[in-house]
């Protein structure tokens, strides 16, 4: 009777030390979603792991082309592009749309392999501002936390702020800016609504098309999302 006692005590014990662990954890992300809500990430996970894998493959230290500008500083072309693309509901939903989780699931799933993710814009934020391509259960749930979070303390247009610079669009370049820079030479507020929806229309593959820019997928999507475009609504 003893022995149980002492197993069932050791069980409670780490449990308890589980459960504080993981609560904790939560806080971490928390303290830097407040933090971010006022001020602008200096880098993310992603972009870390981006530069050291850069980094590993030539050998040397590589610099990220990555330049933070404002809201109001950003084409609103590319902001309806972007949403079009990523998220037509981002507006509407509380971070997570269920429905385009399960028609992205029942998809792959006919398809034998992951054709979309079905991720809206929060939770892509989430996941690049903190964690890893991982592909777990663990990870995902992690991500729907940090993406509850963010709707709580943020609004849409910070949340919207943030992805947009923070985005991918090329080998090494995040952000807006720096990706009007790298594709049309110019800043990311003058991009007219045909150069915002090709960089949308990246946003999947960003390293690959910024190889294959002539690809007719490419063409073909940019074009869907340039129809689309006069009806994304803006936060």
């Amino acid at each position: 009777m003893a022995f149980l006692r002492l197993i069932g005590r050791w069980i409670g014990w780490s449990l308890a030390v589980l459960i504080a662990a993981f609560l904790l954890l939560q806080l971490w992300y928390l303290g830097w979603v407040l933090w971010w809500n006022w001020q602008n990430p200096v880098s993310t996970s992603f972009m870390r792991i981006q530069a050291e894998s850069l980094q590993q493959a030539s050998g040397r230290p590589v610099a990220l082309k990555y330049r933070w500008v404002d809201y109001s500083q950003i084409s609103n072309h590319l902001k309806r592009a972007v949403i079009v693309a990523e998220d037509d509901t981002f507006v509407d939903h509380d971070g997570v749309n269920w429905e385009s989780l399960e028609k992205a699931y029942w998809n792959n799933q006919r398809k034998g392999k992951k054709i979309k993710g079905g991720s809206t814009i929060t939770q892509q934020l989430a996941k690049n501002l903190f964690l890893t391509g991982e592909r777990s259960y663990w990870r995902k749930g992690q991500e729907l936390l940090i993406t509850w979070m963010l709707e709580a303390v943020m609004s849409k247009r910070r949340i919207l702020e943030l992805y947009l610079n923070v985005a991918e669009w090329g080998e090494g370049v995040f952000g807006a800016q720096a990706g009007a820079l790298h594709h049309y030479g110019i800043p990311a507020a003058q991009l007219s609504s045909q150069q915002a929806a090709r960089m949308a229309a990246m946003l999947p593959r960003p390293r690959y098309y910024d190889k294959r820019r002539d690809a007719p997928y490419l063409q073909q999507y940019s074009s869907r999302i340039l129809g689309r475009m006069p009806h994304a609504e803006l936060p």
